[in-house]
């Protein structure tokens, strides 16, 4: 099925206002093996590893490792994966960290055309490479409206660069992933605890402070996006 096809089926099947299970039954019934979910380890996680596995248990869980990513994330990475049994499937860059660094720069800080670059290379490729190895059609993502404004007017389910991508926790407030947790006995994220509500690259997250926007504790409030889900029409899968 084109992903053009996929979106249409899920207007007539009104996932709006279906729970997220059924968002992800959906997709499982629609897509078989050509679906995959992605994960960043992030401060809600558990959540989404929990939900998408308890419905499709053995689902290829794509993790962009950037090589950048905070000591606790790489930690709480590997209690998910063993304590879910994931079926990780890890992807990274072409060239180590340390070689960009020693070819490029610091290119997180070289403006918004360094940022790009970055993001292509550390996100965007091996998200392309995991799509074409994996064969996926369709992929499961965490993303949420509350978390910025770059999302708060997403669909549940959309077409970018022949992907059908679905985002079965769209609609959750910060209350209902707590209640999430809590009911299934998971965990946050450790950072959390110390003020982190989003989290990505250590060089370009930092903590939640007074007057401050989720948005604005990534990328230094210059973007909220890291190129895996900017709008349709902007990042090539094909790469």
């Amino acid at each position: 099925m084109t992903a053009n096809l996929a979106v249409e089926s899920a207007l007539k099947t009104d996932l709006e206002s279906a729970t997220s299970q059924e968002r992800v039954a959906w997709a499982a019934d629609m897509f078989g093996d050509d679906l995959i979910m992605t994960t960043s380890f992030g401060t809600h996680s558990a959540v989404m590893l929990h939900l998408v596995t308890s419905v499709v248990p053995d689902i290829p869980v794509v993790f962009i490792d950037t090589g950048y990513l905070f000591p606790e994330t790489y930690r709480f990475g590997a209690e998910l994966t063993e304590r879910l049994n994931l079926n990780l499937k890890k992807y990274h860059a072409r060239i180590s960290a340390a070689e960009q660094e020693a070819l490029h720069g610091r290119l997180w800080d070289a403006g918004a055309d360094g940022l790009k670059q970055y993001n292509v290379m550390n996100k965007v490729e091996p998200m392309a490479r995991a799509v074409r190895e994996l064969g996926a059609k369709a992929w499961l993502a965490g993303l949420r409206r509350s978390q910025g404004e770059s999302r708060s007017s997403r669909p549940i389910v959309e077409s970018q660069n022949q992907m059908t991508k679905v985002y079965p926790i769209l609609d959750l407030d910060n209350r209902t992933m707590h209640e999430y947790l809590t009911d299934n006995d998971l965990p946050y994220h450790p950072l959390w605890d110390v003020g982190y509500v989003s989290l990505g690259d250590w060089h370009s997250t930092s903590k939640l402070e007074a007057g401050m926007t989720e948005t604005d504790t990534r990328f230094g409030g210059a973007k909220r996006e890291c190129g895996l889900h900017e709008a349709s029409g902007n990042v090539d899968f094909q790469i």
